[in-house]
This record gives C-alpha cells, sequence and structure tokens, in this order.
C-alpha cells in the first residue's frame, strides 16, 4: 500500500491553538518549548543612582552588523504586569552590557535571575566579578567570555498586559574577548566558546555538548554566593556553578539538620566516627553533580568541622 505526503499529513496527530483562549502562562510555555534553543544575554545595567543590576533574558538576538545591534526583551512580569529592573534602567540610563554565557557560568547566572530587591547587587549575590567598562557606565562580567558594551538607541514596548515584551535595541560600541577562546586567526572557536542557551522548562543547552537541567531560582531567594561561609568558599575544588547552586538555597542546614543527615547515613556516620574527612572530597563531588545540593551541603559543613575550622549556625 502506497502513502503519498496528503495521506501522511492526514496520519498525524496534533493540536491546534489560539493564542487568546489560552492563558499568557500556557503560552508562554508553548512558545519557550517550541522556539530554541535561544541564546542568553547576561544584561548588566545601572540605575540613576549608579546601582548595579545583573539579570538573564532568553529573548535575544544580533540583528545587524553595520551598524551593530543587538536586541533582547525584559518581558513585563505575567503575575502582576510589573516591568523588571533591567528594563526601567535601560529607559533611565539608555545603556547595558550584555554579557554572553558558557558552560562555567550557568548556574551563577540562573542564581542571578533570583528576584532580588532593587538595592541588591547581583553581581555580589550571585559570587561574580564587575570589571569596569571603559564607553559605559554598567559593569561587565568578568568571568564572561565576551562582553559587548552597548548604548540603547530605542526601546519599542509590544504591549502593556503581564507577559508583553519589551525590544531593547542596543548598539555595540565596543567589546570584549578573552584570548582563550579565539583560535589561531584569531577569531572565536565554537568550540572552545562552550555556549549554553535556553530551552523550555528547566532545560538548557550546551552548544557542543546537548540537553542538562537547571533547577529554577528558589522563589523565596537563595541565600546568594556572598552568605557561603568563607571557609567552603575558599574550597580549591568548587567551581562557579557549584558556588551558584550552593547559593540557591533558602538557608544553610543548621546542627540539626546535620545531626539527622549523619544518623541515615551509614557511610558519612563512619566517617564522622573515625574523624577522617579524605572521601568527603568525593562525596561532596558526587552530591553537586547530581544536584543533590542540600546533601552537599551538610557534608561541606562535616567538612568544615572535621577539620578543625569553626561555623555559625
Amino acid at each position: 500500500m502506497g502513502y503519498n505526503l496528503y495521506t501522511f499529513v492526514l496520519m498525524q496527530k496534533a493540536i491546534s491553538l489560539i493564542p487568546s483562549e489560552i492563558t499568557t502562562g500556557q503560552l508562554h510555555a508553548y512558545l519557550l518549548g517550541a522556539v530554541g534553543p535561544r541564546p542568553i544575554a547576561f544584561a548588566s545595567t545601572v540605575d540613576e543612582k549608579g546601582i548595579p543590576n545583573l539579570s538573564p533574558f532568553s529573548f535575544f538576538n544580533v540583528f545587524s552588523a553595520n551598524p551593530p545591534i543587538l536586541i533582547f526583551s525584559p518581558a513585563r512580569r505575567v503575575r502582576d504586569n510589573t516591568t523588571k529592573h533591567t528594563l526601567d534602567n535601560v529607559l533611565k540610563t539608555k545603556e547595558v552590557v550584555i554579557n554572553i554565557v558558557n558552560y562555567e557560568l550557568v548556574q551563577q547566572m540562573s542564581l542571578s535571575s533570583t528576584e532580588y530587591d532593587q538595592e541588591v547587587n547581583e553581581f555580589i549575590k550571585a559570587g561574580l566579578t564587575m570589571l569596569d567598562s571603559d564607553l559605559v557606565k554598567p559593569f561587565r562580567v568578568a568571568e564572561s567570555p565576551v562582553q559587548f558594551e552597548c548604548k540603547v538607541t530605542k526601546v519599542e514596548a509590544l504591549g502593556k498586559k503581564g507577559g508583553a515584551g519589551n525590544l531593547v535595541f542596543a548598539e555595540v560600541v565596543k567589546m570584549h574577548f578573552d584570548e582563550s577562546i579565539l583560535d589561531e586567526n584569531g577569531l572565536i572557536d565554537q568550540f572552545k566558546i562552550d555556549q549554553v542557551a535556553r530551552m523550555g522548562g528547566n532545560w538548557y543547552s550546551r552548544a557542543n555538548k546537548g540537553m542538562f537541567e537547571v533547577p529554577k531560582p528558589l522563589s523565596k531567594r537563595g541565600i546568594g554566593v556572598d552568605n557561603i561561609p568563607v571557609e567552603i568558599r575558599s574550597i580549591k575544588m568548587l567551581t562557579g556553578n557549584d558556588l551558584g547552586l550552593l547559593g540557591n538555597v533558602e538557608r544553610i542546614p543548621d546542627k540539626n539538620d546535620i545531626a539527622e543527615f549523619i544518623a541515615t547515613n551509614d557511610q558519612i556516620r563512619s566517617i564522622v566516627k573515625k574523624r577522617d574527612s579524605k572521601e568527603l572530597p568525593r562525596i561532596i563531588r558526587e552530591y553537586l553533580d547530581n544536584n543533590e545540593v542540600l546533601s552537599a551541603w551538610k557534608v561541606l559543613l562535616i567538612n568544615t568541622d572535621l577539620n578543625g575550622n569553626t561555623r555559625k549556625n
């Protein structure tokens, strides 16, 4: 029995939706699930008082080379139709730095998207380094492999309701590239830059590896990298991504949490009894690699105690 293209189309099962007949939240999920992977604009701005703000946006791309124009879109919040600090800042100051996100800073980038108050510096909360720009006031992200200093030439509102985008036209006035991502001709090596892109839900795509999941930041706000005890933050084995994960908890486990953890984990109980911490780094790494962040926290605190450091609960 033969099949032509028309027969094949008829055999497919599909749903068809009219955007106005579903909720904005549902529409948002369908759009983001279907249109991807999307590059990420890690946008740094300052308000009129010079207070820094840092936030990622996946409604983003390059739209012109002459003049060099990048466009990203901070959407109005669906839940209450308010605008984001980034949009407020670019409307007032007309400047932005767009930092490119690679795999090494994806967890810190995610943490920075937490809805912190206006006066909170997301660079500090995410454990990232502020680097002075040359031609604009907003800071660059030192850890980013590419940073674009931009002047905002236009902001075009696409609507007034929750979920409406606001197109920020950003003209590049200076570019910065980490030499480690360049090839022998001075151009960007697409494997070395190791970019990540946004998918639907909690999913991201690592351009040269494939898909991976990043838990959404806590709605109640993570403690931030700045509130991780120094003796833990300075452990050499912990990467920026590890610190981003550890900063995305609502509170640090206390003595009761740790006591219960030890009581229910034979391996950890044996280690504590022997006061031999040599296996703990491996265990910490396993927990972090599996996104078992609270367990990693508890082992890190046990490790701190076994190594003679004091900590506050």
